[in-house]
């Protein structure tokens, strides 16, 4: 049975799925929620898209006590965008539970408040392993009664030097808990990790593997100085209307950004050290549509939640087959057509060996003519984002700033995009042609009836 109703799951837990829309589970929620439900540790291999997130908040939403006010279920995740991510998706599936208490606990942003936040404690944390391990050891976080620890996209974790953090949670533990390790790779490291901190896993191995056809994949040898120009040949070939652009290094994020932004692309760069307001930014431009390309690392782009991706191009070539399997498994979901594409130096050819090694096929490649750069030619996005300096603590909502768009700006409902309201700021995308109207009307009239200070992003 694939329907969540053959679970033994609460009503509660019943209601939270369909209210988002799950019927029937995917693969990994099928193979993996049965022993979860009966306690046991799992190891999962399942890539972004698979459903994994919904499977472990129903595991460890399945063992809590909310009239038990302690800390029962932690979730470790890499980077700051996968644990908002995931505190999102788990305060969806806990609607229908009354009182639980969720925080999120990550590094990069203010300590005081996050102490404040645990002067009593939450049912569940969801953090990053440097704040997580900070807070226990300043006595602020209280592990003694974790029923669950999970650790999600664990080899990324270990990528980005996480280990000893994650050995010292762990053994903070309770004895007698269930630890659940999803991770999109499956290296030999990963193996080591489950042995120290599970007891008897069951291991789900599930073939999320697109469609044959779903993604069209194509490798371009290019010389090293020919790169850039390579790169804007194919965006201007393929005209994506959004593309992820992956690099090894975060300088060169930054420099291929800039260098597609001067020849006339809307494109920014993602990497680990902007600060979180820059990713917030960065994220919100790239998902609403008023940024083109996205240029990141590997690690900046874990966490990502972009549904419709119709490109990904690999400006260096994976550093190991399954990254690159990780990379284009960003395009070609839900039924549609994907484009990757990835551009290759005659130093990165072995690389590409053990790409064709682990697929067991060669790939295909395709020939590039690049003449001498011309002008810059704009390439922008098709929305403009605007800054409202106003969010959830001024009561703003996202209907508020449409009905004030519709209403006294005088727009139509579809020139509006998407809506994005923070703590204290607000992110709408506006129909480019028409944003500088957007703005000036949004500045001379109001919003719940007070005035805000608007301005364009970018």
């Amino acid at each position: 049975m694939t329907d969540f109703a053959s679970l033994p799951l609460g009503a509660p837990l019943l209601q939270g799925v369909d209210a988002l829309g799950h019927a029937r589970m995917t693969p990994v929620q099928a193979h993996s929620l049965p022993p979860m439900l009966e306690g046991r540790d799992v190891i999962a291999q399942a890539r972004t898209g698979s459903g994994k997130t919904v499977a472990f908040g129903l595991g460890l939403l399945a063992r809590l006590d909310p009239a038990t006010i302690r800390l029962q279920a932690l979730v470790l995740c890499p980077t700051r965008e996968l644990a908002d991510q995931v505190s999102k998706a788990i305060r969806r599936l806990a609607a229908f539970i009354p009182n639980v208490k969720l925080l999120t606990l990550c590094g990069g942003m203010p300590l005081g408040p996050q102490l404040a936040s645990l002067v009593h404690d939450p049912h569940i944390v969801v953090g990053t392993p440097g704040r997580v391990q900070e807070l226990l050891r300043k006595g602020a976080l209280h592990a003694g009664g974790v029923k669950v620890l999970v650790l999600d996209e664990a080899d990324r974790m270990l990528d980005m030097g996480f280990e000893e953090a994650v050995a010292e949670i762990a053994g903070k533990m309770p004895k007698h808990h269930q630890t659940l390790l999803f991770s999109a790779t499956y290296p030999e490291a990963i193996r080591e990790i489950s042995a120290k901190f599970q007891h008897d896993p069951v291991e789900v191995i599930v073939d999320t593997a697109h469609a044959e056809g779903a993604i069209e994949q194509r490798f371009y040898e290019v010389e090293p100085a020919r790169k850039l120009d390579a790169l804007a040949a194919l965006l201007a070939a393929h005209r994506p209307e959004s593309a992820l652009v992956f690099c090894n290094t975060r300088r060169d994020t930054e420099e291929v950004a800039a260098d597609l932004d001067r020849r006339g692309f809307s494109a920014l760069a993602l990497h680990g050290e902007l600060d979180q307001r820059e990713r917030d930014e960065v994220l919100v431009r790239f998902a609403n549509r008023s940024c083109a390309v996205l240029v990141a690392t590997d690690v900046a782009a874990r966490g990502l939640d972009i549904k419709e991706l119709p490109a990904v191009i690999a400006f260096d070539v994976a550093s190991d087959p399954e990254a690159y399997v990780h990379r284009i498994g960003r395009t070609g979901r839900a039924g549609r057509q994907g484009l990757a594409l990835s551009l290759c130096t005659p130093r990165e050819r072995p690389r590409v060996a053990a790409i064709e090694e682990r697929q067991g096929a060669p790939v295909a490649w395709g020939t590039l003519k690049l003449s001498a750069p011309k002008g810059k030619t704009l390439t922008l996005a098709p929305m403009a984002t605007l800054v409202i300096d106003g969010g959830r603590r001024d009561k703003m909502r996202p209907g508020d700033i449409l009905g004030a768009l519709t209403g006294e700006a005088g727009l139509a409902a579809e020139a509006v995009g998407k809506i994005d309201v923070f703590a204290t700021r607000a992110y709408v995308a506006i129909r480019r042609e028409l944003a500088d109207k957007a703005l000036r009307r949004l500045r001379e009239g109001r919003i719940k009836g007070r005035s805000f200070r608007v301005r364009a992003l970018g």
